[in-house]
């Protein structure tokens, strides 16, 4: 598999510089928490499943997780568990090389017991899986998922991961935090080869104080699940070898009028999705003014900060937000350049020179380890060239 890899050739070579690389879902485990862009849940109990997810691996969607646990109801859960082992079931006869020919899956459970269950049940299916999204994770539940992980990989003789999910209200409280992030991060030091990431919950965090963000606001402007996630970032995301890839947090908004998505995309300027401005005058502008702030701006400014705050990848619960993180983790003509400078001064021995662009300093030694994430980007998503930028990305992909 390969990000932008459902967009013709001759598209991709007039987008990118440097082409994504393909993957696969046996690969390095830096490279696959990389990878995994938009991971876009879906309810376990779909009737379609098997054909929800061919359908979005047509699109470009990369990494799914099939949810047993928020998603679906307290008593939906057994019904969703046959429909999951049948679904991917059928699924798996589609497949002869399965690494190859479908996203990277993963199955969100609600209890240890049912991933050695699953397993199990799941028979030459299990094939299909990439992992396991461990959820309410914390220092004293989050031992037993790992060990039955760890009794899952043994029977089935294949790797899975974990991703485990910090969502907990003893997260949230800040009396509580600090020691919870110390045994969970030693906990997950344990099974560091298991790991692939750690994902937020932020819709949970939000409810331990009956908080909602609305379409105006990212989870940023939220103090308290600002200070979660800095602190989150803080202990599990350092850049000495000890830390994990942190993904971004789910988005709740998505368009209430799809079919004019794509349309209004192609006519509108798309200066607000960088900087905020606006462009153009009357009743019809307002609209789409509207349509775009509601069903785009928002998601781009969280991606943005998701990025600064040193998240990668994000949470998506529907297929209109994939497009939109997979287009902004496209590494930039100037970060790759900026990205090479810093590596070869750094090689050189260190120091400072001015960027290629003009318009920066790079500094070789507190500059590196950025480059170095950089690079590892743009293996996976690719490098844009120096006139494209997110809006052309974004329309391909849409119509790609």
């Amino acid at each position: 598999m390969r990000h932008f890899g459902h967009l013709a050739d001759d598209v991709r070579g007039r987008l990118f510089l440097e082409p994504p690389r393909p993957f696969s879902a046996d690969g390095d485990p830096a490279l696959l928490a990389t990878a995994l862009g938009g991971t876009l849940y879906s309810p376990a109990t779909r009737p379609a499943l098997a054909a929800d997810i061919r359908k979005q691996a047509a699109r470009g969607v990369v990494s799914m997780v099939l949810c047993l646990e928020d998603a679906i109801a307290d008593h939906e859960v057994a019904a969703g568990e046959r429909n999951l082992v049948e679904q991917l079931g059928d699924l798996v006869r589609d497949f002869t090389d399965c690494a190859q020919s479908h996203p990277l899956l993963f199955i969100r459970v609600r209890t240890p017991s049912q991933i050695v269950d699953l397993t199990r049940r799941l028979g030459a299916a299990v094939g299909l899986l990439s992992g396991f999204v461990l959820p309410k994770f914390t220092e004293h539940a989050g031992g037993a998922y790992l060990a039955a992980l760890a009794e899952a990989e043994h029977a089935c003789g294949r790797r899975l991961f974990a991703m485990p999910v910090l969502e907990s209200p003893e997260l949230a409280h800040l009396e509580t935090r600090r020691t919870q992030l110390s045994g969970i991060a030693r906990l997950l030091a344990e099974h560091r080869d298991r790991v692939l990431a750690v994902r937020l919950g932020v819709t949970d965090l939000c409810s331990a104080y009956g908080l909602r963000r609305s379409p105006d606001l990212t989870a940023y402007d939220v103090a308290l699940v600002a200070g979660v996630i800095g602190d989150v970032v803080n202990v599990l995301g350092r850049a000495d070898g000890t830390g994990h890839t942190i993904t971004g947090p789910v988005w709740e908004y998505f368009p209430h009028q799809e079919r004019m998505f794509r349309p209004q995309l192609r006519r509108t300027p798309f200066t607000s999705f960088t900087s905020g401005s606006r462009q153009g005058s009357g009743a019809g502008e307002g609209v789409r003014r509207r349509i775009i702030e509601h069903d785009l701006d928002g998601l781009i400014r969280e991606i943005q900060l998701d990025r600064a705050n040193g998240l990668l990848g994000k949470t998506c619960i529907h297929p209109s937000h994939v497009p939109a993180v997979h287009a902004l983790s496209v590494v930039t003509h100037e970060e790759y350049c900026d990205a090479q400078d810093v590596l070869r001064q750094e090689r050189g021995g260190g120091g400072v020179l001015r960027s290629a662009y003009t318009n920066k300093m790079n500094e070789a030694r507190p500059h590196r380890t950025w480059a170095e994430r950089v690079l590892l980007r743009a293996e996976v998503f690719g490098v844009a060239r120096e006139d494209v930028g997110f809006a052309e990305l974004l329309v391909s992909t849409l119509d790609g």
